[in-house]
């Protein structure tokens, strides 16, 4: 379970009806929805919010470095609360279905200096791709 919730009581984030709905829409363990897919299961928990309120708090959360945008393909982007913890992405290639994986080492330290071109190198991503085990039954 992702600590969103507390994360942002603990910054004094300004906690109305609409904000804490798609906080706790995003709360949880290996979410990475589209702001479609929020706004979905946020008007189930609070029928009256609109899609804008959905997308203007996502980019505020994204904006305070608490919400991380991801795009691993060329489909919608999707919004990740595991903001504060180093991971990089495991992908199906068929479905879409996104997990958060810790791999062991340093990325920044398997780019060998002959390939960093002189750039001071601040973040890496990876990105792995595979079926998941639902694609793969079926």
């Amino acid at each position: 379970m992702s600590d969103l919730l507390e994360r942002l009581r603990g910054r004094g984030w300004r906690m109305t009806a609409q904000r804490r709905v798609v906080a706790e829409v995003l709360d949880g363990e290996h979410v990475h929805l589209t702001a479609d897919e929020v706004h979905a299961r946020a008007v189930k928990l609070l029928p009256e919010i609109s899609r804008a309120t959905v997308y203007n708090t996502l980019g505020e959360l994204v904006s305070l470095g608490e919400v991380l945008e991801v795009s691993t393909d060329r489909r919608a982007k999707r919004y990740d609360p595991n903001a504060h913890r180093p991971h990089q992405h495991l992908v199906c290639a068929r479905c879409g279905a996104i997990r958060d994986v810790h791999p062991v080492g340093n990325p920044l330290a398997d780019l060998p200096d002959t390939e960093r071109f002189g750039f001071t190198i601040s973040d890496v991503e990876v990105t792995y791709r595979g079926t998941c085990p639902n694609c793969a039954a079926g």
